[in-house]
């Protein structure tokens, strides 16, 4: 359900734009305050990545934006780090739903930003990439209402090592006879259980989440594939072979 609002302040940071019309612009933006919103700004956007304050009018799903202000220097990603951010907006602005606030990912979302920004620095980048992605769908899916038992099968049984198991978003960890691309190892599953929110996944857990977040954000998008993950896959081909395994989902 949409807000009404008027000349409210919301903080946050643009996440997709289309032009409307002359000298305006369609804006989804990711707030603080009201998680996604949508609206009309009559001048250029913002750049993405960096945070911005403005005045939000109207009752409608598509709101009016004024009085812009940008708050910091701007931020620019290159190689892995813009495919990532294009990868964060984009998943946001398909999966949150209009004007409800999540404080959770919302912070999650400003620490991915600045961690992207020590990309380059970091002396294994590939793990430090996986590693801060997967936190992030991790904190996402929580606050959609994606909260996994990793102990407990679909059919309210214990998750046993040596089995195999295949996810359904509705379902579970389903057990299953044969194995295909899209089953998950027993033992992996299990690897989560004592996990405790924050802290840093290990190689295994790191493994599990990627196969299994790929599948629920995938269930979650439909039939409308992740342009940034083609993208990224494109940009991996064209690269060297040697390169070509540096796409972290």
């Amino acid at each position: 359900s949409t807000h009404s609002m008027r000349n409210e302040i919301l903080h946050g940071f643009l996440i997709h734009h289309r032009k409307y019309r002359e000298r305006s612009h369609i804006v989804h933006l990711f707030t603080e305050e009201y998680g996604r919103v949508d609206g009309i700004l009559r001048q250029m956007p913002p750049p993405q990545y960096q945070p911005i304050i403005l005045q939000a009018t109207g009752k409608s799903e598509l709101k009016n934006f004024a009085k812009l202000e940008i708050l910091t220097r701007p931020v620019f990603f290159h190689g892995d780090a813009f495919f990532a951010g294009f990868y964060l907006n984009e998943v946001l602005l398909r999966l949150c739903p209009l004007e409800e606030a999540m404080p959770e990912t919302f912070q999650q979302y400003h620490i991915t930003l600045a961690q992207l920004q020590h990309l380059v620095d970091q002396e294994h980048p590939n793990e430090f990439l996986k590693q801060i992605l997967r936190q992030f769908e991790h904190v996402l899916l929580e606050e959609l209402g994606y909260s996994l038992n990793f102990a407990i099968d679909s059919q309210q049984n214990e998750i046993l090592p040596q089995l195999k198991y295949q996810f359904q978003l509705n379902d579970g960890f389903i057990p299953v006879a044969h194995n295909s691309n899209a089953t998950l190892a027993g033992e992996s599953i299990l690897s989560m259980v004592h996990y405790e929110k924050g802290t840093e996944f290990n190689v295994e857990q790191l493994q599990l989440l990627a196969k299994l977040y790929r599948q629920m954000i995938a269930s979650l998008l439909g039939d409308r594939p992740l342009k940034s993950r083609q993208l990224w896959i494109q940009n991996a081909q064209t690269k060297s072979q040697s390169a070509s395994q540096s796409q972290p989902n």
